[in-house]
């Protein structure tokens, strides 16, 4: 027995597992993680520079400030006149189906000096210029004033307003030129819609050519910085000038290609520093939790929170979307810390801190910001019992990380003014809180997916009204409270030991819930007639030895956690039914005896608390025998039955100490002889 068994922990098969998971790990985090040895700078306007000195590392143009280039390029934008090409055919063929049309139909009822009328506000309206609708509406909305129609590469300027549409067009036949001779109802009657139809047509090609030639005549850059020339130094005031060349620096540096070798080294740079983190963890579980390492689900919960908030960091960072603030990193200290423990919830969440960091603009304040907030989840939640406690932990890490950013901002800023706040962060980080609300609906699927059982399961088990309880205390009184007495006692020694102490007292009580089966053949449920007086020893023994099995069918019946039913798989170990075994071999010296039929089933206890739980019911059960209740009658029965089952190596597996099994004793003795205790005789009144 040892304080952590590495049985199994270092075998090949595990170590080729672990590492496995470790490749796995590191190749997904590469592959995801932004490429292209992109600069991501915070640059802010009037705060101290954060970073060190900056020194041009080659020749780049100074770009020009984005509202000067908006400034201008409006101005060249002005000049652009869009390119249409005038077809006069398709006047030609109109005028000729409006006279065809008079000649044919028209006439009948239309005077004929209405013929050439027509005629000369069609010959016009095609003058002018007809565009289809859609064209003339895209470019009122682009705030343009003129147009160019070409006809046989001859142009003319012509101002849009001048430009008809199919619309207005109808209105100019119908309600211009001499409305006095000819009326409007006449007009209507010849239906003129269908002479109109668009002969200006969008010119692409020389559209775009002639935006190109605009777009050329901008200057884009206000002057050059030299390599080794100094830019900015640390602590120093970002100006509006600073801003413009930093922006620039970081354009041109990220706008150009990378050659192979320095492509190659990066990848390197990232896989190393990856796998540095990697390594720091598996040597953590390997030098402190080793137990951990023993199980696959274990493992697959810590790998996938570690990796899950990395990698949405660098697709959100590689994709430009939004703030990494928004991201609940603080999730997986709280899983881990309610699933596991607190030391191993804070090296998870630091590791995944750092994974993500390399990719952020301010990895400083990000690292800090989000390791306090981890450190303050785990505090709050030591003592969960509470499903309500992780809204209180939510509420605690929101706002000491907005504290912490806003220490931050005022340690950048020489006047303390609202503007200077970064008030989107701020946002993000109040998101990030109600994100991190998410932990409390996903605990339950965690739960199941993994076989993990949290603390505020084990305080909603130990509720007495739950069915199977409720059941036991009326069907089986004596044993429920038995199971009672067993969670007192498994409760007090497992907090003196550290060990889980919520974990081993509900577990007591569902341990000896197969007794419901048929309880009447257990001491503490009879009254005055015992069966097994009519039944024979080994018939005895495998009605006792049963109620493990009952009890694990009981547990899958009412979907009691995995972890409980390994307790009621344990508390006997592999044990023997003492009382009909020893009965048995008096009452039959000669004959050989088949053990198996005597023996519980077990496995023997494997955990400290499956340890403490067999002990404590051990010398419970026990102690309802004692003719007298000693000090010296209590401590020699805590003795024997402890010592005994360490002889019999019950505890062999178990991470317990010969240190934890004395300290077991001693806190039997005390609790027994605080349950046993004298009382005093009172008087009868005379």
């Amino acid at each position: 027995m040892s304080r952590y068994n590495h049985y199994n922990t270092f075998t090949t098969r595990g170590y080729i597992y672990r590492t496995l998971v470790a490749i796995a790990a590191i190749a997904i985090l590469v592959a995801l993680i932004p490429r292209g040895n992109q600069i991501k700078l915070d640059i802010k306007k009037g705060k101290p520079w954060n970073y060190g000195t900056v020194i041009a590392k080659e020749n780049f143009p100074i770009l020009k400030p984005e509202e000067v280039l908006k400034q201008e390029h409006d101005s060249l934008m002005r000049m652009y006149k869009p390119i249409y090409e005038v077809n006069a055919q398709v006047a030609l063929t109109q005028i000729s189906a409006f006279k065809a049309a008079f000649d044919k139909e028209l006439s009948k009822n239309v005077a004929p000096q209405y013929r050439n009328y027509i005629i000369n506000r069609l010959q016009a309206i095609y003058s002018k210029g007809i565009m289809n609708t859609d064209d003339y509406e895209r470019l009122l909305k682009g705030r343009t004033t003129e147009v160019t129609l070409t006809m046989q590469n001859l142009g003319t300027t012509r101002k849009l307003s001048d430009v008809l549409t199919q619309k207005s067009a109808y209105q100019y036949l119908i309600q211009g030129g001499d409305t006095a001779r000819y009326q409007r109802s006449v007009l209507q009657l010849c239906d003129l819609g269908r002479f109109i139809e668009p002969n200006l047509t969008f010119d692409q090609e020389r559209s775009q050519s002639h935006l190109n030639n605009l777009d050329m005549q901008l200057v884009r850059y206000s002057g050059q910085v030299l390599a080794g020339q100094k830019i900015i130094d640390h602590g120093d005031i970002v100006d509006d000038k600073t801003y413009n060349i930093l922006r620039s620096m970081q354009e041109h540096h990220n706008g150009h290609k990378h050659s192979a070798s320095e492509q190659f080294s990066q990848i390197g740079g990232q896989v190393i520093y990856i796998t540095i983190l990697t390594l720091c963890l598996l040597v953590f579980f390997n030098q402190f939790r080793s137990d951990y390492l023993q199980s696959p689900r274990t493992v697959m919960l810590i790998t996938l929170l570690t990796l899950l908030f990395p990698a949405i960091t660098y697709i959100m960072v590689r994709n430009s979307f939004l703030n990494v603030y928004i991201i609940p990193y603080c999730i997986v200290p709280i899983f881990i810390r309610v699933f596991l423990d607190s030391r191993t919830a804070f090296i998870t969440h630091f590791v995944s801190i750092l994974l993500s960091a390399i990719v952020v603009s301010s990895p400083f304040e990000f690292i800090v910001v989000q390791s306090v907030a981890g450190l303050v989840a785990i505090y709050n939640l030591r003592q969960l019992s509470q499903r309500s406690e992780l809204f209180r932990a939510v509420v605690f890490v929101t706002l000491v990380s907005a504290l912490c950013y806003l220490c931050f901002d005022i340690m950048h800023m020489n006047v303390i003014t609202a503007e200077h706040f970064d008030l989107a962060t701020y946002t993000f980080i109040f998101m990030n809180g109600f994100l991190l609300l998410i932990s409390y609906l996903l605990l339950i699927p965690f739960e199941r997916l993994f076989k993990f059982t949290s603390t505020v399961t084990l305080v909603e088990l130990s509720n007495t009204n739950n069915k199977i309880l409720r059941r036991l205390s009326e069907e089986a009184p004596g044993t429920f409270q038995h199971s009672m007495q067993v969670a007192n006692l498994a409760g007090e020694v497992a907090n003196t030991l550290g060990a889980k102490s919520q974990l081993v007292r509900t577990a007591a009580l569902y341990h000896d819930i197969g007794k419901l089966d048929a309880p009447v053949f257990f001491t503490e449920n009879q009254n005055g007639v015992n069966p097994h007086d009519n039944l024979s020893y080994v018939k005895s023994a495998q009605i006792i030895i049963g109620h493990v099995k009952k009890g694990l069918e009981l547990a899958e019946k009412y979907q009691l956690p995995e972890v409980i039913r390994q307790f009621i798989a344990t508390h006997h170990g592999t044990s023997k039914a003492k009382y009909f075994y020893v009965k048995y071999k008096n009452e039959n010296p000669l004959l050989e005896i088949d053990e198996k039929f005597f023996t519980y089933p077990g496995p023997n206890p494997s955990t400290t608390e499956q340890a403490i739980l067999m002990m404590c019911d051990a010398v419970e059960a026990a102690s309802r025998s004692l003719p007298e209740y000693t000090e010296e009658s209590i401590s020699t029965l805590v003795n024997r039955i402890i010592d005994s089952q360490v002889q019999d190596g019950y505890f062999a597996k178990c991470p317990i100490t010969f240190q934890d099994i004395s300290t077991t004793k001693q806190v039997l003795k005390q609790k027994l002889m605080t349950i046993y205790h004298t009382r005093i005789s009172y008087p009868e009144m005379k």
